[in-house]
């Protein structure tokens, strides 16, 4: 069995990446990691369904530990990423999302040099603000913040391989699952199926 992909997805807050991320595994079924976070559950999120909800001192024991392949704090909470349930994931031929920031991203490509790194972004800032606003989960102190950091995150969108418009949600679902079917079949990644095909091939002149 070929081991599976991993594919880090991040993207401005309000992008509506975790959408996209949600019809990935719902239409394509790629495995989701969920993520560990110190910030408090939005109505309606579920403990191990949406995220692994830590106090900070869990959260840290889990940093001692070596328990998360990455891990950063944004807008005052801590997010990481659990590192057991990924590695099983991928080693049964599962592709797996991580829904992850940009520090974290950064951190698993140096860990996991051929995982593909996708940003996921609006058409422009004003469809941004929007869709911030339309959320009507934060405060517009907390909002601002979000466009704070985005201008920051904006600064690390070269260092993705893939970057993606999310215009139209299915449209956008589309291109990224495209994008990892098409890195998949790069010859580097195929290389047991090209040995095994040539040694097929070769046995039938004997």
């Amino acid at each position: 069995m070929s081991k599976g992909k991993l594919i880090v997805i991040s993207g401005f807050s309000g992008a509506g990446k975790g959408t996209v991320v949600k019809k990935l595994v719902e239409k394509y079924d790629y495995s989701l990691s969920i993520s560990a976070t110190t910030r408090q559950p939005r109505e309606g999120e579920v403990d191990g369904k949406d995220y692994y909800f830590k106090s900070e001192a869990e959260f840290r024991s889990l940093i001692d530990y070596n328990g998360l392949i990455e891990w950063a704090q944004y807008v005052d909470n801590f997010y990481g990423t659990p590192r057991k349930f990924v590695e099983e994931e991928m080693a049964a031929g599962k592709n797996v999302i991580l829904e992850i920031e940009v520090q974290g991203a950064m951190n698993v490509k140096s860990q996991y040099p051929n995982a593909i790194l996708i940003f996921i972004t609006t058409k422009d800032v004003p469809t941004l603000r929007e869709r911030l606003t339309n959320r009507g989960t934060e405060t517009q102190d907390v909002i601002n913040k979000r466009l704070a950091r985005a201008a920051e995150e904006a600064t690390s969108m070269e260092s993705y391989e893939f970057i993606v418009v999310n215009d139209d949600l299915d449209t956008c679902v589309d291109a990224v699952n495209s994008i990892v079917v098409s890195e998949s079949c790069k010859k580097e990644n195929v290389t047991e199926f090209l040995i095994d095909i040539k040694n097929q091939l070769e046995s039938l002149d004997k």
